[in-house]
């Protein structure tokens, strides 16, 4: 297995930076984090191995368990990795993620991120938030309107053992490059106008985890920072019955 996930992502890096040069960014301006639900701990060590040192996870208790797992084969790589909660997060969850988790991109509502910060052991760093942005509007889906996101970044802001960094959204494929990239550009300058705030002056918010295995290149010309890329690294998942 290792030999193709190291494939998989010398091969995604360099398309990184090729999209990044047309529209004259930095590679080392866009982070590659390894979306591993359904991937046992062997396939995540196989991507550290390979370089990457994030990883994303949907379910909480699967995340966990790969942690702990990993810490018991390479204690020493397990202390230099970080662990991103990419998927919908349920209130009697917060507690196991808020001790066990590095970072949280689907905070949606001000109840959730006072949990988190409430439960985040004083032992450790300040746990990174991002907030969930629903560019689609449609009601279906996690995340706050595009109007909402500056009051809930204030809030956010002013909890002490969180971290607010930025923006995430997961607006549905579209066939259309252009308007992949148009739906991006609005998560972008809602982040924008939340940095014009003088509550942001000293510390703007720096991140925008958008794009995915499927939407790189619209992605990174919006100006992700941090693209959540999973099948292809890991290939077509296997789902447990």
């Amino acid at each position: 297995m290792s030999q193709p996930i190291a494939s998989n992502i010398a091969h995604i890096q360099g398309e990184i930076a090729r999209l990044c040069a047309c529209c004259g960014r930095q590679s080392s301006q866009v982070m590659l984090l390894a979306v591993s639900k359904t991937v046992n701990a062997e396939g995540v060590l196989a991507a550290v191995q390979a370089g990457l040192r994030g990883f994303g996870e949907n379910y909480v208790q699967e995340g966990v368990e790969k942690m702990q797992a990993l810490a018991a084969l390479q204690p020493n790589l397990a202390a230099q990795l970080q662990w991103h909660l990419i998927g919908p997060l349920q209130s009697n969850k917060t507690r196991v993620v808020a001790e066990h988790f590095d970072w949280v991109h689907t905070i949606d509502r001000l109840k959730t991120a006072q949990r988190l910060s409430a439960q985040r052991p004083e032992n450790k760093a300040p746990l990174q938030v991002l907030l969930q942005i629903n560019v689609d509007g449609a009601a279906s889906k996690s995340g706050i309107a595009p109007a909402e996101a500056l009051d809930l970044a204030l809030a956010v802001q002013a909890l002490p053992h969180l971290r607010l960094r930025g923006l995430m959204s997961m607006p549905d494929a579209r066939e259309d490059a252009a308007q992949m990239q148009a739906l991006h550009a609005q998560v972008r300058d809602v982040l924008l106008r939340i940095n014009e705030h003088p509550a942001f002056a000293a510390q703007p918010l720096d991140v925008l985890s958008m794009g995915m295995s499927g939407d790189m290149a619209p992605a990174i010309a919006a100006g992700s920072t941090l693209l959540r890329v999973g099948t292809a690294i890991f290939g077509q998942r296997a789902y447990p019955t």
